[in-house]
């Protein structure tokens, strides 16, 4: 029997295919999704896309079984990358599902589910009451219903390009060569697409659709994934390299040196990008980004609201807060013209604008975004997450050594002073304490990154 409640996370479906998901929970994940948004009462149809790896189709396929079992319709997409999906999600006014597992290895896919207009279906939201139903339902057997759903087949890939254009025109920009490394993933079915428009040169690499991921993980984040990238850059001459994960929603970008420019750096810039256009707008940033971003938003008469970490916590401050655009460490960007939804295509559009809108190099461009020195993201395996929190608070919060220190909890435990702060935090999902540090500068930032590492292992440990 599954474990479904190993494979509902926090805020999507993942496991291994097909001893943790199969076509059977897919099935039972689509009546349920119908169930719980109550489809029927309202839009009558739910919108599904899918990605390359070998078991999307048929997992797809299974869910729109689930769904057409109750007499709700389906608009299939078909392949996609999930920010499509939550263009077709907002454009079509539909409760939606994508499959794909985003950066994970090949064994893995998943299910990232929407509300109407790319809403979130987060763990207090939907996922939880979804997950006991699919529960039930491998235990007893489906409910039976005497109604049956049609699917539609509809291509939004033209649509979807077109729509970024209007939000980020680049036809007035001067000639740009960029390498654009797909990873075998998504990004090699939407990139020839959008980029079609504007006078930008792609150099492709691994546009070739494989979920089996043959030429490295499709996953931007881990340094080691990007070294075919900056290579590739520092041999043709490009200006600017582009790295897109396996669900193509996440962008990162190398300079013309093929240097990574920080998430925080994009955050920045793209931010700025938006403040000219809509003056004094509030813009989102979460608790993890260099504090460059806050006083960048800040100097450019906007107003920054800080967030905890994750889209359901994004979009739910951004409608709250009516942001104009947010940003999270680990490549996520947000856009209110964009139904809220995170979208790696549109930040990447924003890059090429503000590069081809002047003349420095994107290394120069792109250094005026970035004030200070970050350790990344190190992950360090604890066991007991609470207490070591515990302790690193009690070392921070007292003692005459520490004038001058602030501590806050807006998610895990941040830890600040005049050139440096620090962030821990504990992993929804496993036995793991994440670290974030930042400071003015390395030699900084290495003592307060040691002395935490310290606390928390006694020992170095890999970075992440």
């Amino acid at each position: 029997m599954v474990d479904v409640a190993a494979i509902f996370k926090a805020y999507d479906v993942r496991g291994v295919v097909p001893d943790q998901l199969d076509e059977s929970v897919a099935r039972a994940t689509g009546a349920a999704f119908v169930e719980v948004l109550d489809v029927l009462a309202g839009p009558g149809a739910v919108v599904i896309g899918y990605d390359m790896r070998p078991s999307s189709p048929g997992l797809a396929a299974a869910f729109a079984e689930g769904v057409t079992s109750t007499g709700a319709d389906v608009i299939d997409i078909g392949l996609a990358s999930t920010d499509q999906l939550y263009f077709a999600s907002g454009r079509l006014d539909l409760p939606g599902a994508m499959f794909t597992a985003s950066h994970n290895p090949a064994k893995y896919n998943g299910i990232k589910m929407c509300r109407p207009g790319a809403a979130p279906v987060g763990a207090d939201s939907g996922l939880r009451d979804i997950a006991d139903l699919v529960a039930k339902a491998l235990t007893e057997g489906p409910a039976t219903s005497s109604a049956t759903g049609h699917v539609t087949h509809k291509d939004l890939l033209t649509a979807y390009a077109d729509h970024l254009h209007d939000l980020v025109d680049l036809n007035g920009i001067r000639p740009l060569t960029v390498v654009v490394d797909a990873g075998n993933g998504m990004g090699g079915h939407t990139v020839p697409a959008v980029f079609a428009k504007g006078p930008v040169t792609i150099i492709p690499m691994y546009f070739e659709l494989d979920g089996n991921f043959p030429n490295h993980e499709a996953n931007p984040l881990d340094p080691k994934n990007l070294v075919d990238l900056q290579a590739k850059v520092r041999e043709t001459g490009a200006d600017l390299g582009l790295a897109f994960d396996g669900d193509a929603d996440r962008c990162f970008v190398v300079d013309e040196k093929g240097d990574p420019i920080s998430p925080s750096a994009i955050t920045g810039a793209v931010a700025v990008r938006e403040l000219a256009k809509h003056p004094g707008s509030t813009i989102l940033h979460n608790l993890i980004t260099s504090k460059a971003v806050p006083e960048l938003i800040t100097e450019h008469g906007g107003v920054p609201v800080r967030t905890r970490v994750g889209h359901s916590n994004i979009k739910q401050k951004m409608a709250e807060t009516d942001a104009v655009f947010g940003g999270e460490h680990s490549a996520h960007y947000y856009f209110r013209d964009f139904w809220r939804a995170d979208t790696g295509m549109l930040a990447a559009l924003h890059v090429l604008a503000a590069l081809g809108e002047q003349d420095k190099p994107a290394s120069e461009l792109f250094a005026e975004y970035e004030r200070y020195v970050a350790s990344g993201e190190i992950n360090n395996k604890v066991a007991d997450a609470a207490a070591t929190v515990a302790a690193i608070e009690d070392t921070y919060s007292g003692g005459s050594n520490m004038d001058g220190v602030t501590v806050d909890h807006l998610d895990g435990l941040t830890v600040s002073a005049g050139q440096w702060w620090f962030n821990v935090r504990a992993s929804n999902t496993e036995p793991l304490l994440r670290l974030n540090v930042e400071a003015a500068d390395r030699s900084e930032m290495e003592r307060v990154r040691d002395e935490v590492l310290a606390l928390i292992t006694g020992a170095s440990v890999e970075e992440n």
